[in-house]
């Protein structure tokens, strides 16, 4: 027989495993619970993917010049209000070759958010940037990580596929040389690696940490062997999804 102070052990047992399961559905990186969604491509390949969110800004044209200097693609995630301001940039960036992702309209957490409210959101942003460029994304990724509820739907009907990271490069809060190292020590076979041209929706932002930080890896990414791709080509053979996922219903 169980006792009561047993039984109320077991129960908050039970509401911390199930809380601890239910942040891995919304932050972990390898999480496909609440939505479908990858952070690694194929780690046979000496190849990584260079990612960048929260554009486009005013600094973005500075990343398309380093990034063309070494001759390197991207994928940019880019929220609908910035590309609603700066439509010739997001323009830019296509006509460079470089792919174009999700990043939601106004780059809201999306925890505790109601199903509509994140359908609308993902659904502006790709209006949005089909208006501006011509291109409809096919990959999401969820502002600060966050995935909730109802995404997976919106993401279902909208086309898109979510895409974490390998390694993130905290470029908003550290200085450069501690984002490149950050960077060097994470690129892998296979590895996704997320920067920002951006800060949210904010215009004119800073960001000569993460310019500075992209100068220093490009030249030593490619003095270790390694090939850029865009999210599409890293992923298109097939999407490998890693980690256990937590039975909560989706």
């Amino acid at each position: 027989m169980i006792g009561p102070l047993a039984g109320a052990e077991m129960a908050g047992a039970g509401v911390a495993a199930a809380a601890a399961c239910l942040g891995y559905a919304v932050r972990g990186r390898s999480a496909a619970v609440l939505a479908p969604s990858v952070w690694r491509g194929d780690r046979s390949r000496r190849v990584v993917a260079l990612t960048f969110d929260d554009g486009p800004s005013e600094a973005t044209p500075e990343i398309l010049r380093l990034l063309a200097e070494h001759g390197a693609r991207g994928t940019f995630f880019m929220c609908g209000a910035n590309v609603r301001r700066l439509p010739e940039l997001a323009r830019e960036v296509r006509a460079a070759g470089h792919e174009i992702g999700n990043h939601s309209d106004t780059h809201p957490r999306l925890d505790f958010k109601s199903a509509a409210f994140i359908y609308g959101e993902l659904a502006r942003a790709q209006e949005s940037i089909a208006a501006a460029t011509g291109w409809t994304p096919r990959w999401f990724r969820a502002p600060y990580g966050v995935r909730w509820f109802g995404l997976g739907r919106a993401q279902r009907e909208l086309g898109l596929t979510g895409v974490m990271w390998t390694v993130i490069g905290r470029d908003w809060k550290w200085p450069a040389p501690k984002v490149a190292q950050r960077l060097l020590d994470g690129a892998a076979n296979g590895a996704i690696l997320c920067l920002h041209d951006g800060r949210t929706t904010q215009p004119s932002p800073s960001i000569g940490a993460t310019i500075e930080a992209l100068r220093r890896v490009l030249p030593r990414l490619i003095e270790r062997g390694f090939q850029f791709e865009t999210v599409g080509e890293f992923l298109s053979s097939s999407l490998k999804q890693a980690g256990k996922s937590c039975p909560i219903p989706s």
